[in-house]
């Protein structure tokens, strides 16, 4: 993943800050370990982290479990396969204890037999806890015609 780093950022906090964000895509992969791959959200957010999706529809705002609970069951229901995201190039930039990743990304997918691909924008908010950095919130907007 290429990333600008803000100038208050270090090269362990950027370092640190990445995986989370790699983790963060890498949950939403069909496949074996799907289940373990979201569980491993609630490792790396905390426990109020909010994720908020708009992508053009009314904005829809989920606590950790209830971002888990209908990506869990897609996943797992054989509606989609092959289904992956990752991020794209993005910048971190961290002040202190708080920070930020900035990026796009984009993802696959094969549903009635064709491959589907999209991209968008993704926003995600760290903190710095006792046990290392944490996500505290996330938003995206997928890209759409108009």
């Amino acid at each position: 993943m290429a990333i600008t780093i803000g100038e208050a950022a270090s090269k362990a906090d950027a370092t640190a800050i990445e995986a989370l964000v790699q983790a963060f895509f890498s949950a939403f992969t069909s496949g074996p370990d799907a289940a373990a791959r979201l569980d491993d959200l609630r490792r790396i957010m905390l426990p109020g982290a909010t994720v908020v999706r708009t992508c053009g529809l009314p904005v829809e705002v989920y606590d950790v479990e209830s971002f888990i609970a209908p990506r869990l069951a897609l996943l797992t229901s054989g509606e989609i396969a092959e289904f992956e995201e990752w991020p794209e190039p993005g910048r971190i930039d961290v002040f202190g204890d708080v920070a930020h990743w900035w990026g796009a990304y984009g993802k696959r997918w094969r549903a009635g037999g064709e491959i589907h691909t999209g991209r968008g924008m993704k926003t995600m908010s760290f903190v710095r806890t006792d046990d290392g950095w944490r996500i505290s919130s996330a938003a995206w907007d997928d890209e759409r015609d108009g």
